[in-house]
């Protein structure tokens, strides 16, 4: 619950693809390699402006761990 609350404050509800790829600690053109092109990430839309929810990264990530 305190982590949440923390992370509101930090960060908007809609995050741009830079404040995305920070939250998830990698860089943008990584960001945009490996998850923003991705069919099964949600993302919002404003005009042609992607916007990304923290939950959905974070499902995002989770959906796809690797055993390796």
């Amino acid at each position: 619950m305190e982590d949440e609350m923390t992370t509101e404050k930090i960060y908007p509800l809609l995050l741009t693809r830079e404040q995305a790829s920070i939250f998830l600690g990698i860089d943008p053109k990584s960001f945009d390699k490996y998850i923003r092109n991705h069919s099964e990430l949600k993302r919002f839309m404003i005009g042609r402006q992607e916007r990304f929810l923290i939950d959905e990264l974070t499902s995002f990530v989770k959906n796809h761990l690797t055993d390796n």
